[in-house]
């Protein structure tokens, strides 16, 4: 019986980069919740932080692991010691990714538009593929439901010069969950994707630094809610994708941006 209407107490949450950014921002919503949640992501000592994070938060349980989401093999192994641990799966959040490095289309390398789609767009689907399989075994088994979320981005509705390796990967993650969503709906397993717009994280430097002021300067004003967005803006729809609040929300896009996307 849930204690609320966000209540996440014994489903467990898994989110690929989890240990720092939006990815910690999602998870840290379902433990405050009560939720469970699996961290993936590469650095042990973030690891190991983002754990202390969450349980002081409230998670009923919380454990890490080191693993790349570029590899399939690697996906594979990591749900296997996922399920191990916590005996099931009921939402994940397929968040890793890699920002864009180049401005013009001109000078991006072949190699790195194919090497940039191992983690953003392969290990994304391999990541829900897999998360699926265990979603419909056990609705299969009288117990339907679950939760299948991926990382958008404004690259969704703008074009950006120079990021279409970046862009790309957001969009093609975006049709896997419509047709995840159509899919997997007879099992009661629903998929969506939360887009951030200009989110001011760690991989930025300290909120204060030169870097996340000079971004806010810039774009804040544009934003119609006059500001820029940050990891803790995620709690909420982290909480509610993970709960049965969201049971009857599938094959939508949800735009964390500040109204940014709808500016005059």
């Amino acid at each position: 019986m849930a204690k609320g209407l966000f209540d996440c107490t014994g489903k467990v949450t898994m989110v690929t980069g989890g240990n720092g950014g939006i990815g910690l921002g999602f998870a840290m919503g379902c433990a405050r919740m009560g939720g469970d949640i699996a961290i993936w992501a590469r650095n042990e000592e973030k690891n190991a932080l983002a754990r202390t994070q969450l349980l002081e938060a409230g998670a009923g349980r919380v454990e890490t692991y080191v693993v790349d989401v570029s590899s399939e093999e690697a996906i594979l192994a990591g749900y296997d010691r996922l399920m191990a641990d916590f005996g099931r799966i009921d939402c994940v959040f397929a968040n890793s990714g890699a920002s864009p490095r180049y401005d013009s289309v001109f000078d991006m390398p072949t190699e790195h538009w194919f090497e940039f789609q191992k983690t953003a767009l392969h290990g994304a689907f391999f990541t829900l593929r897999e998360a699926a399989r265990h979603m419909k075994a056990r609705a299969e088994a009288g117990e339907p439901g679950g939760s299948l979320v991926a990382c958008g981005s404004g690259s969704l509705y703008q074009g950006l010069p120079g990021k279409m390796e970046y862009a790309a990967s957001k969009c093609g993650a975006e049709a896997v969950i419509r047709c995840l969503a159509v899919e997997l709906g007879p099992y009661g397993i629903r998929a969506n994707v939360v887009a951030p717009g200009l989110i001011i994280t760690p991989m930025m430097g300290e909120r204060d630094g030169p870097a996340a002021q000079y971004l806010i300067k810039e774009y804040a004003p544009h934003t119609p809610l006059r500001r820029l967005g940050y990891p803790e803006d995620f709690e909420g729809i982290g909480a509610y994708l993970c709960s049965d609040a969201s049971s009857f929300m599938s094959g939508e896009t949800v735009f964390i941006d500040g109204a940014y996307k709808i500016r005059p």
